[in-house]
């Protein structure tokens, strides 16, 4: 049995700086379970004096341990034996992760955690392998390029999915051979700790993984100005982007990985040859973790012959949702994070709305759930480009859904002027799929299918406002590498 009573879980509250959990507390942050909405916690917030402390210990680990100058294979092998640990201690990890988060425990049990854990098999699997090369030049000389770490990398971790976000923002930085100072979300903070205190179980130096509890205001920009953080790597709003950007740019020029907003378009044309199937693809892309999702698929652009159907069918599955707390096994339909996230999503359909779109399904909150924060699932058809709903992200489970007749025209749709983060195509003609390939603008397009799978060689990123830089993949490693270039000459 799943299902765990809230009010039982033990959290551990606090920063993890130098490999112990540290308590000293200014001020501090009341932490609210979106479920129900009470609060289960009071977050210290580090102020920039405990930033300095964690990134003080992050370069000392970095210099004085062999996380970097030691044999990569052995920094693999200790990332192996974390990974291991995190599937020894998945009920504890699970119960803190679904315990204050959007994430259903089946869900976090099932997905996330084997998800993370493989996650950091694959970058241990990069330690060795990315030294540098010989370049070619005069036989007198020899040609270097060599790949170093940066030393201490500051990693930022939004709230929609904790532990695998931090997870794939972590591990590249440490199979690079950096440190990591990591703020997770002030939203969603506990899980993180666990990990840090697993990684030390595992063999891990003190310092090279330490955690910083707070907001991004506070304790996030103290990350951004620290003049020893060598590399920023965030994941979050474009918004809150531009802001880190701004911050770094400032306090000395730092390298960054912004993985930022979308409003993702599903572009479906009327020769799919299995419309339940695309039906189906869509509405996870949507309903999944209540379209808190960064790739959320929330535009659907369809051809106008076969709208209704398509609209049917994803009519009954948003009916077919059940709604509930995430300690619950039975929840297949997430709260949302928190109720002024949940005002912001009521107010954009609201206005939507008002601006002449039609809600075909839902539009309103989910009244019975105890205090928690519920959204029904939303279906907004009328809609034009110029409507709110399809300019800016909700971050809710709320699609918009607009019709074209040519392929031109349902190019042109799809094109969104801010984001590009990603896209899906579904059609039965192969030209027709790879032309979208190439004319839609994002760093990520999906065809006949939707969402990111366990294939952790894709990178992932966007294009625009959607970010810079790539996550995943063995771009991620490198992102975490600076080149010295060094020519020598025998003749000397």
């Amino acid at each position: 049995m799943l299902d765990f009573d809230p009010n039982t879980v033990s959290v551990p509250n606090g920063h993890f700086i130098d490999g112990t959990l540290v308590t000293e507390c200014g001020d501090t942050l009341s932490v609210r379970r979106p479920s129900d909405n009470h609060v289960y916690a009071d977050l210290p917030i580090a102020s920039a004096e405990m930033v300095d402390r964690a990134v003080l210990s992050a370069q000392r680990a970095f210099e004085t341990s062999d996380w970097a100058s030691g044999a990569p294979r052995h920094r693999a092998r200790i990332m192996r034996r974390w990974a291991d640990l995190m599937e020894a201690n998945r009920e504890e990890l699970a119960k803190l992760e679904a315990l204050g988060s959007t994430r259903p425990i089946k869900d976090v049990l099932a997905v996330d955690l084997p998800y993370g854990a493989d996650s950091i098999r694959f970058f241990a699997e990069w330690a060795d392998k990315l030294g540098g090369d010989v370049a070619a030049t005069r036989s007198d000389h020899l040609g270097l390029v060599i790949a170093e770490p940066y030393g201490v990398v500051a990693c930022i971790a939004p709230w929609n999915f904790p532990i695998t976000q931090a997870l794939t923002k972590i591990g590249p930085a440490l199979a690079a051979g950096n440190a990591v100072v990591l703020k997770p979300s002030e939203m969603t903070p506990f899980s993180a700790v666990r990990l840090a205190e697993l990684a030390i179980e595992a063999g891990m130096p003190p310092g090279i993984l330490n955690v910083v509890q707070g907001t991004g205001a506070v304790t996030g920009d103290a990350m951004c100005r620290h003049p020893l953080v060598g590399k920023i790597s965030f994941t979050g709003s474009t918004h809150t982007g531009a802001a880190i950007m701004a911050a770094s740019a400032e306090s000395g020029v730092k390298p960054l990985t912004l993985e930022l907003g979308g409003k993702s378009p599903q572009l479906v044309f009327a020769d799919v040859p299995d419309l339940g199937r695309v039906a189906r693809a869509i509405s996870n892309s949507i309903l999944g973790n209540a379209g808190q999702v960064c790739v959320a698929g929330s535009r659907l652009v369809v051809q106008r012959k076969v709208q209704d159907q398509l609209l049917d069918r994803l009519i009954a599955l948003a009916k077919d949702v059940r709604p509930g707390p995430t300690w619950r096994s039975d929840t297949s339909f997430a709260p949302i994070i928190s109720t002024p996230q949940l005002d912001r999503i009521d107010g954009i359909v609201r206005r939507t709305i008002a601006e002449g779109a039609e809600a075909v399904i839902g539009g309103r909150r989910v009244m019975s759930i105890q205090d928690g924060a519920f959204y029904e699932p939303t279906i907004l058809t009328g809609a034009s480009s110029q409507m709110e709903a399809v300019r800016e992200e909700v971050f809710g489970p709320v699609l918009t859904v607009q019709s074209f007749d040519d392929e031109e025209e349902g190019l042109t749709l799809a094109d969104h002027p801010v984001y590009g983060l990603a896209a899906g195509v579904y059609t039965g003609d192969v030209s027709k799929a790879l032309r979208a390939v190439r004319t839609i603008k994002a760093g990520t397009v999906w065809v006949n299918r939707y969402g990111r799978t366990a294939d952790y060689i894709i990178p992932t990123g966007g294009y625009k406002s959607s970010g810079i830089g790539k996550d995943l993949g063995r771009q991620a490693v490198e992102a975490n590498m600076r080149l010295k270039s060094a020519l020598i000459d025998f003749a000397a």
